[in-house]
C-alpha cells in the first residue's frame, strides 16, 4: 500500500468518526431542548462515548498530518532522484523472503537483470541458497518449492507485470508498461536525476600525483581521468568531493636539482634560469649525481639544508615546483580537470607527529637501523623512518591518511592509482587501522586501482628515467592524428563510428538531436508535448529503449559500489545500440518521398529520443566526453 492511499484511508476514519461525534452532540442538544425541569446526570454533555470519539479523531486528525507531511517530503523527493528499477524490485522480493522465512536472519536476496528477454526484465535467484540454508536447519524444501513460497508473499506493486518461476527456482519478474512509461516520461519532466544514495557524504578523492620536476607523462593519464570522473559521479549522486593532487613535490631529489640549478645559473635567484624545459633539466642532473662523487655529495648537503628551509633552497626549490605547475595546468585544462594540489611537503610537519604517535604507541620495529610498522595480513612493513633518520613515502602516505579523516574529517576516502600499487594502500590502510585512525564503521577507504602503463620493453614506466613519453606531446599528437584522419575520410579505431568508441556515442547523440531539428520541432513545442504527450512503449524496440534508458540508475549505484567506470561505458553503448535499433525500425518523423516534405510526426518517440540523449548527455559529463558545442 503506497503512502497516499494510507493517507486517503486514515482521511475516510477521520471523517467518519466527525460525523458520528456530530450526531451524538446533535443528540444532546434535542435533549437539552426538552428536559423540562428533568434532572440529567451532571455529566451528560460530555458523556463517554462522545469523547472518547473526540479522542480518537484527534489521534486520527494527527497522524493524518503526519502521513500528508511524509507524502509531501516523497513527491518532493520524487522530483529530486530517480528511481532504479532494480533497486525497488530488490526491496520487494526482501520484504517477501523474510516474511516466508522469518527463521532465516539476513537472507540472500540477489535481483539482477535477466540476460535473455524470454527471462522478464529482472531474476530473483533467492531459491537456492535458501534452501541450503533450510537444509542446514533440519527442513527439507526444494529451491522450486522456496520460490513458490517467496511468490505467494510478494506484495502487490504497480512495478511489475507479472512473476513466474521458471527451471529449478529462478524467478523471473517482466516490469509493468504503464510503470516504465510513467518514469520516462518523469525524466523527461524533472531532468536526468542521481538515485537516491542515503545521506551526503565528505569524500576525499586522491589522483594524478605527477611528480614535481618531471613532465606528466602518459603513465599519468588514467589516474588523471579516472578519478576525476569518479570525482564527477559522486558529486552527481550529491556528495560533497574534495580532489586532491598529491604531487610528489618534496625528497632527496630536490636536492640533485638544486645543485644542477646553482651550478648551472648561479644567479637564479636574481634572473629567472630558462629551465622551461624540465624534462631535459632532471635528466642532465640525473647523469651527474650518477657519476660525480662530489656532485652527489654536494646533492645530498642541499637536501639537509632545504630540509632545515634555509631561505635560498626554498626559493630554488619553489622554483622548480612553479615551472612544474606550469605544465601540469595545461594538461589539466586541456582535459578538462579540477584539482587542488597538496603533496607531500604540505605534511612535513605532520610527518613528525605521526612518528612520535606510532613510537609512543610502540607500533615501530627497529629493522636494520629502520623503523618500520607491520599491518596485520601483510607481510611487508612500511618504511616510516629511515636509517638515516629521514622519511619516506610511506611516512608522508601515512601522514595524508591521518589529515584526511581528522582535519578533513573525510566519510570516504578513495585513491586512484595503478594495480602495483594495492599492496602498499592495503598496508597504509591497515596501519591506519592498527593505529585507531581508521575505523571501518564509519569511514569508507577504497583503492580504485587499474592496470598498470607499460612501456616499450614491458616494463611499468618510471616517473624519474627521464625516458618516458609526454603525455603533453601524446594529446597533441592523437589530436592531429585525428584530424587528419578526418580530413581523409579513413578512420582508424579510436575514431570509428562503429563499436563501441566515443566516436560512435557522440554519432549516436548527434543523430537524436537532429531528429527534432530535422522536423522543425520548435524547443518550445517539444517543451509542451513533455507535459501532454503520453508516451507509448508499444513496438518492441520502443519497449527496450524504454527499460534501457529506466536502467541509467541502477548502472550508477553499481559502479558506487565497485568504482569501476568501465560498467558505465558499457551501458552508454549498450543504450546507444538499442537506440540504433529503435531508429532503424520506428519511424519519428514521415516524409513525403517526393517533396521531402514533413508529412508526419510521432511525438512519442521523438520524446523518448529526447530522454535518450539526455542519459547519454549525462553519461558523457561524468566521463568527461565533451560534444562540441562544450568544447
Amino acid at each position: 500500500m503506497d503512502m497516499e492511499t494510507v493517507v486517503k484511508l486514515y482521511t475516510t476514519k477521520a471523517e467518519k468518526a466527525e460525523e458520528e461525534i456530530q450526531l451524538l452532540t446533535s443528540e444532546l442538544e434535542e435533549l437539552k431542548k426538552f428536559k423540562n425541569g428533568i434532572t440529567f446526570p451532571s455529566d451528560m454533555e460530555c458523556s463517554p462515548e462522545l469523547e472518547k470519539l473526540r479522542v480518537e479523531n484527534m489521534k486520527l486528525r494527527y497522524r493524518i498530518e503526519i502521513l500528508k507531511k511524509s507524502l509531501e517530503e516523497e513527491e518532493s523527493r520524487a522530483g529530486k532522484f530517480m528511481n532504479s528499477p532494480r533497486e525497488l524490485i530488490l526491496g520487494i522480493f526482501r520484504q517477501a523472503v523474510t516474511e516466508a522465512f522469518p527463521e532465516i536472519e539476513d537472507p540472500p536476496v540477489p535481483v539482477l537483470p535477466s540476460n535473455q528477454e524470454k527471462f522478464g526484465d529482472y531474476q530473483c535467484n533467492s531459491a537456492m541458497p535458501i534452501a541450503q540454508l533450510l537444509k542446514a536447519k533440519g527442513r527439507k524444501c526444494s529451491p522450486q518449492e522456496v520460490a513458490k513460497e517467496i511468490v505467494a508473499k510478494l506484495p502487490g506493486s504497480k512495478i511489475l507485470d507479472r512473476v513466474e518461476i521458471a527451471g529449478p527456482g529462478f524467478i523471473n519478474a517482466t516490469l509493468n508498461r504503464e510503470y516504465v512509461c510513467c518514469q520516462v516520461t518523469k525524466l523527461l519532466q524533472n531532468g536526468v536525476k542521481p538515485p537516491n544514495v542515503g545521506p551526503k557524504k565528505r569524500v576525499v578523492v586522491d589522483f594524478s600525483a605527477p611528480n614535481i620536476a618531471k613532465e606528466m607523462h602518459v603513465g599519468h593519464l588514467r589516474s588523471t581521468i579516472i578519478g576525476e570522473s569518479i570525482s564527477r559521479l559522486l558529486e552527481f549522486v550529491g556528495h560533497e568531493v574534495v580532489r586532491l593532487n598529491h604531487i610528489g613535490d618534496w625528497g632527496t631529489q630536490f636536492g640533485m636539482l638544486i645543485a644542477h640549478l646553482q651550478d648551472k645559473f648561479p644567479n637564479f635567484d636574481k634572473e629567472s634560469p630558462p629551465i622551461a624545459d624540465l624534462q631535459a633539466f632532471y635528466k642532465d642532473s640525473k647523469i651527474r649525481f650518477d657519476t660525480d662523487p662530489e656532485f652527489k655529495k654536494k646533492a645530498y648537503s642541499c637536501v639537509v639544508k632545504l630540509q632545515n628551509h634555509e631561505p635560498s633552497f626554498i626559493t630554488a626549490w619553489k622554483m622548480i615546483c612553479d615551472v612544474s605547475r606550469k605544465e601540469f595546468s595545461k594538461i589539466y585544462e586541456k582535459l578538462d580537470i579540477t584539482i587542488t594540489e597538496r603533496g607531500e611537503s604540505f605534511y612535513q610537519e605532520l610527518m613528525n607527529e605521526v612518528v612520535e604517535e606510532l613510537e609512543a604507541k610502540g607500533f615501530l620495529e627497529e629493522d636494520e637501523g629502520r623503523m618500520v610498522m607491520f599491518a596485520e595480513g601483510q607481510s611487508v612493513p612500511l618504511t616510516v623512518v629511515k636509517s638515516d633518520g629521514g622519511y619516506t613515502y610511506d611516512t608522508s602516505d601515512l601522514a595524508a591518511l591521518k589529515h584526511r579523516i581528522f582535519q578533513e574529517k573525510a566519510d570516504w576516502l578513495i585513491y586512484v592509482t595503478d594495480s602495483g600499487q594495492s599492496q602498499h594502500f592495503q598496508t597504509i590502510f591497515g596501519c591506519g587501522e592498527r593505529a585507531g585512525w581508521v575505523v571501518r564503521s564509519k569511514l569508507r577507504i577504497d583503492h580504485a586501482g587499474f592496470g598498470v602503463v607499460l612501456g616499450e620493453d614491458k616494463k611499468k614506466f618510471k616517473t624519474r628515467s627521464g625516458d618516458t613519453i609526454k603525455l603533453s606531446d601524446l594529446l597533441e599528437e592523437g589530436l592531429q592524428r585525428s584530424l587528419q584522419k578526418l580530413k581523409e575520410k579513413d578512420r582508424d579505431k579510436m575514431l570509428d563510428d562503429r563499436g563501441n568508441t566515443a566516436a560512435y556515442l557522440l554519432y549516436a547523440l548527434t543523430r537524436m538531436r537532429s531528429i527534432a531539428r530535422t522536423a522543425n520541432i520548435d524547443p518550445e513545442v517539444l517543451q509542451n508535448a513533455i507535459k501532454e504527450t503520453k508516451i507509448h512503449l508499444d513496438h518492441p524496440k520502443e519497449w527496450k529503449l524504454g527499460k534501457a534508458i529506466l536502467r541509467f540508475p541502477e548502472v550508477i549505484c553499481e559502479i558506487l559500489e565497485d568504482l569501476c567506470l568501465h560498467t558505465l561505458c558499457d551501458y552508454l553503448y549498450e543504450l546507444a545500440t538499442t537506440f540504433t535499433e529503435f531508429y532503424d525500425n520506428c519511424y519519428c518523423v514521415e516524409k513525403d518521398r517526393q517533396t521531402g516534405e514533413v508529412k508526419k510526426v510521432n511525438l512519442s518517440r521523438l520524446l523518448l529520443c529526447e530522454a535518450t540523449a539526455a542519459v547519454l548527455t549525462k553519461g558523457f559529463h561524468i566521463l568527461g566526453i565533451r560534444t562540441v558545442e562544450k568544447m
